[in-house]
């Protein structure tokens, strides 16, 4: 099912601002839009208004063609999966995916049919008749979306549901979301303060800061072009390296005119008009060149060198104090406290207004 807002806005009785406004995004029909950003940016206070735990202020909530504002959660035809899983203690496992049908005083046949469906997808039949203290957190997570899955919603909305997992689970859980998501062929809301979650299980993202909106779109374009600073901070790991500066004479100039850089003919031209005026360049740490030095070369002292299996994570300073993070192929010999030379890849590089912080090239 689609999922359409229009120009939503949330203020908060009591007080003077709107903790979101203008907030307009349209979900298509088994997407898996995953709304990221930082703690306080207003993505929870998002979710609630879609599921209908919070009411909408201003603008227009639409699920398919219907305009829901008003519309009470449980006529919706959604289901959530919580951060604190949210399971009864003292049912079983059984039992507190049957829940909500048995509320609704759905035939028993169809409740075992429905319960025993979503507990062979997430492989947890061997667990029915079990408390939840009695399983592992994993397991536990795996029940609360089999409780969702039994409704068979047209929405699924969830809300960090993998906060509570260490890493590797962690890991694992997001490929059996993502294969879970593909086989119930639903529209999927997820939020998240996880750039790695949204990165490699989003079909959309929604990045917000502040109560707004600052980038959506696949996750190849939010890492290959940032519409604005935020944005090309908050996208990778490590994040990008950003150089402050002015354009003057065709090149890129550091604020304290140390580090030089010409850009590629095509961003040439897209900068003449900020002639003489601030600027960021901004290049990915993997970007780097490590062997053509002849152009927009420099040395650098490497700070630590960080071995991660297939790849090193270079902490390098320039001579004016400037920090980069560069990555290489593991196997390639560098060693902390020496220098080398690198090159700014020029058909790599992301130009920012210095005063709007917005996408230039």
């Amino acid at each position: 099912m689609k999922v359409i807002l229009d120009n939503i806005g949330k203020k908060y009785e009591g007080r003077e601002n709107f903790t979101l406004r203008n907030i307009n995004l349209e979900i298509e029909d088994k997407d898996f839009c995953v709304i990221l950003g930082p703690s306080g940016c207003g993505k929870t206070t998002l979710l609630r208004m879609i599921a209908g735990l919070n009411s909408v202020t201003e603008g227009d909530l639409i699920f398919g063609d219907r305009r829901v504002n008003k519309v009470p959660s449980k006529d919706r035809n959604i289901a959530m999966v919580f951060q604190s899983y949210a399971l009864y203690p003292h049912m079983t496992v059984y039992d507190n995916m049957a829940f909500s049908l048995a509320m609704r005083r759905e035939p028993k046949k169809l409740i075992n049919e429905r319960v025993m469906e979503a507990a062979k997808v997430l492989q947890i039949e061997n667990y029915l008749y079990s408390k939840p203290s009695d399983i592992s957190g994993g397991q536990r997570q795996r029940v609360a979306l089999g409780r969702a899955m039994v409704r068979k919603p047209k929405v699924f909305l969830m809300d960090e549901p993998l906060s509570n997992l260490d890493a590797k689970l962690r890991e694992h859980m997001r490929v059996e979301l993502v294969k879970l998501h593909k086989s119930l062929e639903t529209t999927s809301i997820y939020v998240t303060h996880d750039q790695v979650e949204a990165m490699t299980m989003a079909t959309k993202i929604v990045l917000m800061n502040d109560g707004k909106i600052q980038q959506v779109g696949s996750p190849e374009n939010f890492y290959n072009r940032p519409e604005n600073v935020f944005v090309a901070k908050f996208i990778g790991s490590p994040t990008m390296n950003l150089i402050e500066g002015f354009f003057k004479n065709g090149q890129f100039v550091s604020n304290d005119g140390q580090i030089t850089i010409t850009p590629s003919e095509s961003d040439i031209e897209v900068l003449k008009d900020y002639e003489g005026k601030p600027i960021f360049v901004g290049i990915r740490s993997e970007r780097f060149l490590t062997d053509d030095l002849s152009e927009n070369a420099f040395e650098c002292t490497l700070d630590v060198v960080e071995l991660l299996g297939k790849e090193k994570t270079i902490h390098a300073k320039f001579v004016n104090g400037q920090s980069f993070v560069i990555t290489t192929p593991g196997h390639l010999d560098y060693k902390s406290g020496q220098k080398y030379q690198f090159a700014f890849n020029k058909d790599a590089l992301h130009f920012f207004d210095g005063q709007t912080q917005t996408r230039i090239n």
